[in-house]
């Protein structure tokens, strides 16, 4: 039997050229067609469908990258106290947001969440666990379930990171300080949380998915 054909080394660099043209075309306009990602790409709208079947695919491709690295952040988060956690992933996942905003607009838009909830389980499921865990320590709010928080949060957490403005030098302390309370803590207990770890808020969570995709 013959071995499976591997796509040829400048199909696959079409292939990510196409999506990096895409990053650029959407960031300019989120309703840019194919025309212009093409355009966008150095390539003739056949060009760009013998790689995606339509724009929907090359979309669907889009949220997969951008789930991808927030499902690789939440692998790095593994704190004791789950309010740490809680805030330390929110940290990280603004920094990746701030870096790929794009990727993640399209991965956390409501026209695309039938495609993410299942391309970001892995990180669902690290949201329950903490809030689980929060829930049982008696440090996270109680009067709901830990699903039911866990989507709390992680509304909380999709509408601050996309639509504050990631420039913001404040936007990223705002956000874990908007998840942390949704889960329970009060401003002031979420102010001594975050000066007892201010590692919390520092800019290096960044470079851990950076890292991871590659």
């Amino acid at each position: 039997m013959d071995a499976v054909r591997r796509p040829r080394r400048d199909a696959l660099e079409n292939r990510a050229g196409i999506l990096a043209a895409a990053i650029v075309a959407l960031a300019h306009d989120p309703r840019a067609s194919v025309d212009a990602i093409a355009r966008q790409a150095g390539l003739s709208r056949r060009a760009l469908y013998g790689h995606f079947d339509d724009r929907d695919a090359l979309v669907r491709e889009l949220v997969a990258q951008g789930a991808t690295r927030f499902n690789a952040i939440a692998d790095t988060i593994d704190d004791a106290d789950a309010r740490v956690a809680l805030a330390r992933l929110a940290a990280a996942l603004w920094t990746e947001a701030s870096h790929v905003q794009v990727l993640a607009a399209i991965a956390l838009d409501e026209a695309h969440l039938e495609e993410t909830a299942t391309a970001l389980a892995p990180l669902r499921r690290a949201v329950v666990r903490i809030v689980r865990d929060g829930q049982e320590a008696e440090v996270l709010r109680t009067d709901v379930t830990a699903p039911t928080l866990a989507r709390l949060v992680e509304e909380t957490a999709r509408t601050v990171i996309t639509r504050m403005d990631a420039s913001s030098p404040t936007a990223r302390d705002l956000a874990v300080r908007a998840v942390l309370s949704i889960a329970g803590l009060s401003w002031r207990e979420a102010a001594t949380l975050l000066e007892a770890n201010p590692d919390v808020l520092t800019p290096a969570q960044a470079s851990t998915t950076e890292a991871a995709s590659e």
